[in-house]
């Protein structure tokens, strides 16, 4: 009797960490497959689209959520997007972005360039600030940050 009852219960234990197994991964691919969504933008063959439809990214550069953020609302749209690349020389990041950016309709305002890079782009209602650093570890660093021109204080 007691074997049988601690087979039952046995039994019962191993269903139920399949259970809570099987769970836990179906919520985890929800939770990143959400997550992606957010980063899909529109591809071209030298860059992406990512929160902005109008600041084209290498494809080189690897998006990184944890260091960026985006806040929206109906009247304007804001933030700051990070990226970084081993072994991407900075120049090569700097001339592709004065490239992109004035197809895109921006204006080139000012450019300072070294180890660390800023270039800083008008459009008649935002402005667009880009910086890229190289690391000395190898890793160059690219940050771009968008947000409106003139908005009304309250």
């Amino acid at each position: 009797m007691f074997s049988k009852v601690f087979q039952i219960r046995f039994a019962s234990v191993c269903l139920l960490i399949v259970l809570a197994g099987s769970l836990c991964l179906s919520c985890g691919s929800t939770i990143r497959e959400r997550s992606g969504d957010a980063a899909k933008g529109i591809q071209s063959t030298t860059g992406k689209y990512y929160f902005f439809d109008d600041v084209l990214i290498p494809t080189d550069l690897k998006y990184k959520p944890e260091k960026s953020f985006i806040y929206e609302n109906p009247e304007f749209k804001t933030g700051t997007m990070v990226f970084s690349k081993f072994w991407v020389e900075g120049r090569s990041v700097v001339d592709f972005f004065i490239y992109h950016m004035e197809q895109d309709n921006w204006k080139l305002v000012s450019s300072y360039r070294g180890k660390e890079s800023y270039i800083n782009f008008l459009k008649p209602e935002r402005a667009c600030s880009i910086k890229i650093m190289e690391k000395w570890y190898g890793t160059t660093e690219v940050e771009v940050r968008i947000g409106p021109i003139g908005v009304k204080k309250m």
